[in-house]
Order: C-alpha cells, then structure tokens, then sequence
C-alpha cells in the first residue's frame, strides 16, 4: 500500500480577530487569535532577536507588532480589537506599530491585573 501524503492544512480566512499585548518588565508578546481566542500568530521582542534587556524596550515591541501583523495580514486580517496586559513599557508603542502597519484597531481594553492587596509585592532594588 502506497504511502499516503500529508494534507496541506489550508489558511483560514479571518478579517476580525484579537491582539492580546502581554508587556511584562523583561519582554513584550503579542499574540493573534480570532474571535473564539485560537491562536492564528504570535511573536516576541525575544523571539524576533533580542536579547537580555534590549527585550523591555519599546522599539523591541514595535518590531514584534509589526512582524505579528504581517503574519496576521496573511490570513487576511484587516480589523484587531487590542487587549494589553501587564505594566511594561513596550505597550502604546506595540498599539500604534499594529496601527502603522495597515490593522483597523477598533477598541483597545487594558486587562492589567490589579491585586487588592494580595501577593507581597518584590523588595525594593537598592543600586
């Protein structure tokens, strides 16, 4: 019996979806799903190429934004509703890479967590 050849798994078409922007203090990821959250693309400051502290800045999340949004335009994404999480300093400069880059932000909602008062919070760093 001859062996069978793997299907080709084919493209889906999507034109909403959402942007999920999790901007930590070490890196920034951003992530592509559709509207019933699975994953279409993602990518990082840290899987782009940087390294170290370079990750934390804002240009590294402006390179991630814009290299996402060329995979999402791939599969034909054209408008993102943003969900930014996280107090690191590469969110407004991934919001507005993903508007340069040809997307129709539609809404933009901050789901930062806010503890009321649970975990202690890290010592402070002394330098």
């Amino acid at each position: 019996m001859a062996k069978q050849g793997r299907r080709r798994k084919s493209r889906r078409s999507v034109v909403k979806a959402v942007a999920h922007i999790k901007a930590s203090f070490n890196n920034t990821m951003i992530t592509i799903t559709d509207v019933n959250g699975e994953t279409l693309c993602w990518d990082s400051a840290g899987s782009i190429g940087y390294k170290g502290s370079r990750k934390s800045t804002p240009f590294a999340a402006q390179r991630a934004a814009e290299s996402v949004a060329n995979k999402a335009k791939k599969f034909g994404v054209r408008e993102v509703d943003v969900y930014v999480k996280g107090p690191g300093s590469g969110r407004e400069s991934a919001i507005r890479a993903l508007q340069a880059s040809g997307l129709n932000v539609r809404t933009i909602w901050d789901a930062t967590p806010l503890p009321h008062n649970g975990c202690r919070p890290r010592k402070k760093r002394r330098v």
